[in-house]
Order: C-alpha cells, then structure tokens, then sequence
C-alpha cells in the first residue's frame, strides 16, 4: 500500500503479514525520507571515525572478509498505527501509517561491535552515530538520514551491518550495499545507505535524531515544541496488532479466529496476549506461537465465540520486563504522530 513515490514509503497489508514469521522482501514494508540511492559496490567505502583507536575505510570486500552473523530482527517505524491517532486530532504532514510498517526478516552481515572492536573505542564513547548515503527530501533539509543509539546497543548481539536480507543481497529500497539493523529498537535508528560511523560521546546532531523521531507530551504543539525538550525515540514501544480479521470485515458467527502480532522493545519479549470481544470486560488469553527472543514479533492467535451483530475487537500485551500498553490513543497523542502503542482495535460485523 503506496503512501507516496518520492520518497517512497509504503506498507504491508494486514493479511500478508501474517502469512509468514519471516517476511518476504516483496512483503517487507519501505520507509523513505528522500531518494534511493545508487551505489557502485566496487567503489563503496565504510568510514568509521570519532573518537576511535584507529580510524577505518573499509570497502565492501573486507566487511565480507570479517566473521558472518545472522540475526532475526524485526524493524518497527515510529509512526505505525499514526493513522489511529489522527482520528484523535489531525497530524499533517506526516505518513498516514496503518498497521503495516513493520516486518520481520533474517539479515545476515558482521556484528557492528566486531567493527568497533577493529577500530579500538576510544575514552568517553557513549554513543554511536549513523549517516546514511541518502539526502533528505521528507523534511527539506537536503542532508544525510542519520540517528545515533548508545554505545552499549551499539556493542550488543543483536546490533548488525547487514548485508543479506532473508539470504539475498540487500535490495536498493532496503540500503544496499550496507545498513545498520538495531534490533529491538524502531527502525529510524537502522539507518539504510550506511556510510559513516561515528563513536561521540552525545547523541547524533541529525535532523531525524535532534528534532524528527521525538516523543512530546499531548499538550505541546508543532508551535510551542521545544525540540531540544522532546524523548529521543530509542527503544520499540510495548505493542500488539490485530491482523485478521481486518477492520470492517464482516464474519460468519460462531467460531472466529483471531490472530495477530505482538512486539516489545529492547531486551524484552512478549510473555502474554489477551483479546477481549465486549470492550474491555472479559479477556481472552491468545496463544503465543514461535519465540526467536528480543527484538523478533511473535505471532498469536486465539479463537472467539461471536453472535450476529457489531463487534469491536481488541488486543493487548504484557511482556518479560512487567510493562503493559495504554488503554486509550487519547493518553499517548502527540503531535508528530509517534510510538502509538494503545490497545488495538478492528470493527468488524458478524453477519447474521
């Protein structure tokens, strides 16, 4: 489902993402801030710099050269499920995400920390900084993409410079040669295109870190923001979709399966999933399928007893760490339209 072609952003429908714990690149949702680029393989260069033992220029050939991982990880935009909060009050500007900027895939490459390692990290690091080959069309400032996460994301197991998704090369939508995969982070922070790193003791000065990708209380508004006020987004918000059956479908009563998705953020996993069929009254415990750990979807499903008439279906989840989801998008708007991890809910009809 095409949002815009420059720059390109588009998302998965619902029923295709739950046809497969790993999703198919022609599946895989796309998010853009300005133009795809075009990069010769042979003539790529990796700059690592800052405050570093040793600076490095690598070509694509000796990333290769250096120990292969592979890591399940599922990327998770910020703005998914915007479009639930702008029925709360308008957000112009912004992508009008569904429920389908996200997907799961396996990405293979070499672990940033091998790469950090090679170049000895300096005293006082605390962050590691990202820029990408991209310019910015989104917000006009013509600049690289870029954002930054802490050093000890940087290092962790789950932190990858990928360079296969799903056991192909990257495809240019989705950052070949080179992209950085922070698992169990939103997806700003895998920043595609990837050519620079940067180990600083503060966050990245990138436009999408310093101002863009900010939490904001519901008070605060697009004139009175101070951005230097904002939460830096970092971790993927607790959250849990509805998937099948989609809203407004109408069903057949009786017996009605109920499946979906479920994700939490840093080193957290999904522990529970309750789907309730009467607003909130009565829950229903999902069973989870599949756990490939922190920073991974899982998959729930659960069947439900429906009589003919109006159905509002919702589903929440609990994960390893005791967090719980807000019951309402009206607790967590925001003016950019960001980390919307309420209840989710589909209307449907169950026909007569």
């Amino acid at each position: 489902m095409v949002h815009g072609g420059h720059p390109l952003n588009a998302e998965t429908p619902p029923h295709l993402l739950r046809e497969s714990f790993v999703t198919p690149v022609d599946n895989f949702y796309v998010r853009c801030h300005g133009n795809v680029p075009g990069v010769d393989p042979g003539s790529y260069r990796l700059e690592v710099s800052g405050l570093v033992e040793r600076p490095l220029r690598l070509s694509l050939e000796e990333i290769k050269e250096l120990p292969k991982s592979e890591v399940t990880a599922t990327l998770y935009c910020a703005g998914n499920r915007r479009t639930e909060l702008t029925e709360v009050h308008p957000i112009p500007g912004k992508v009008a995400w569904g429920t389908g900027a996200a997907g799961n895939a396996r990405w293979g490459g070499v672990l940033l920390r091998d790469v950090l390692e090679a170049a000895g990290i300096g005293e006082g690091v605390r962050h590691v900084a990202f820029t990408g080959l991209d310019r910015d069309v989104e917000s006009g400032t013509g600049a690289p993409f870029g954002g930054s996460v802490p050093v000890e994301r940087a290092v962790a197991d789950g932190t990858l410079l990928a360079y296969e998704m799903n056991g192909e090369p990257l495809t240019p939508e989705h950052g070949f040669p080179l992209r950085v995969v922070v698992g169990g982070y939103v997806g700003a922070r895998s920043v595609k295109w990837l050519s620079g790193i940067n180990l600083q003791a503060e966050p990245s000065g990138n436009h999408y870190q310093a101002v863009e990708y900010k939490l904001f209380p519901a008070h605060v508004t697009a004139e009175n923001a101070d951005y230097s006020e904002g939460e830096m987004l970092g971790e993927i918000p607790l959250n849990c979709v509805i998937l099948t059956p989609e809203n407004g479908e109408t069903v057949v009563p009786g017996l009605v399966p109920v499946r979906g998705y479920a994700l939490a953020g840093g080193d957290r996993r999904v522990v529970r999933v309750e789907v309730s069929a009467d607003g909130g009254g009565y829950w229903n415990e999902a069973s989870l399928l599949g756990d490939d750990g922190p920073g991974t979807w899982r998959f729930w499903e659960t069947t439900l007893r429906l009589s003919p008439g109006p159905r509002r279906i919702l589903a929440r989840a609990f994960d390893s760490g005791g967090g719980a989801q807000p019951a309402s998008v009206w607790e967590i708007w925001n003016f950019l339209g960001y980390a919307n991890n309420a209840w989710h809910g589909v209307g449907i009809e169950v026909g007569g």
